[in-house]
């Protein structure tokens, strides 16, 4: 057995921070929500419920825990205003006290160490089934000093129920880089931020946790210059010459891959 050890270089954590944040609508497809403040995350329940018997705590039950919280941001995107009651009308009139939208949202929060900073790693929050409430918003008059006006919602969400039986319905999952595959994590953000050839879109729950359960991976060809046969080893960075799924045995060259297509058709050689 190993003794405790506290306050080990590179074990003490923190976080901080919050960027790139994304409005998802209901068809799915991702935009940037620049000017995102914050995301104050102020879950509720959870509390224990006590049950007596003859004036004894016989159970001591956890209640429900539901997700909830509040949005400030300088400004939102256009496509928002729809989610938050307003209705855009031709030739730039809009209307407000309309009916409000569910949609969803992503988010990146830091986690910092005391030798990388907040260079170490991160984490992205995906929230499902989200409603927002506006609360109060404040245009002041101009003066010497330009305070940009903010604007601010409070929200609340509707879980689903997830894939696997064991588990509550949901409506937030954190997706943290340090424990994800990296090769699995850029697959990750280039599904939610897109690609060049792809728009952003976030999986829904089943999605998601089919992704995990069968992750991707990058894959670095090992000749054995004995028996000629080369293994497949997992590398434990993007770099690698394959990427795809253990599961499914069908690759991809990988984005720092040593293969070469050569002047045959089908034939790749391997450079050192």
């Amino acid at each position: 057995m190993t003794a405790l050890i506290w306050d080990n270089v590179g074990e003490r954590y923190f976080e901080t921070g919050i960027d790139r944040g994304v409005f998802y609508g209901t068809d799915g497809l991702g935009v940037a929500w620049n000017g995102l403040i914050s995301v104050k995350e102020s879950p509720s329940g959870g509390a224990s419920k006590p049950y007596y018997i003859e004036g004894v705590k016989y159970l001591n039950v956890p209640t429900k825990k539901e997700f909830a919280g509040s949005i400030e941001a300088y400004t939102y995107p256009d496509v928002f205003s729809e989610y938050d009651g307003w209705a855009t009308l031709p030739h730039g009139l809009a209307v407000d006290e309309q009916p409000r939208k569910p949609f969803n949202l992503s988010y990146r929060t830091g986690v910092g160490n005391d030798t990388e900073g907040i260079e170490h790693g991160y984490k992205i929050h995906l929230v499902y089934n989200v409603l927002a409430s506006p609360s109060a918003a404040e245009y002041n008059t101009l003066g010497e000093d330009l305070e940009p006006s903010t604007f601010s919602w409070n929200f609340t969400t509707t879980p689903i129920r997830p894939p696997s039986g064991l588990l509550r319905p949901i409506s937030h999952v954190v997706i943290d880089s340090k424990k994800t595959n990296p090769t699995q994590l850029l697959f990750i953000e280039q599904y939610l931020y897109g690609t060049d050839s792809r728009p952003p879109t976030l999986p829904t729950l089943d999605e998601l946790f089919s992704l995990f359960e069968n992750p991707m991976v990058t894959l670095i060809i090992q000749p054995d210059p004995v028996t000629g046969i080369s293994q497949l080893v997992e590398s434990d960075t993007v770099r690698g010459d394959l990427r795809g799924r253990l599961n499914e045995g069908i690759y991809v060259r990988g984005d720092f891959s040593r293969l070469f297509e050569s002047t045959t058709a089908g034939i790749f050689t391997l450079e050192s």
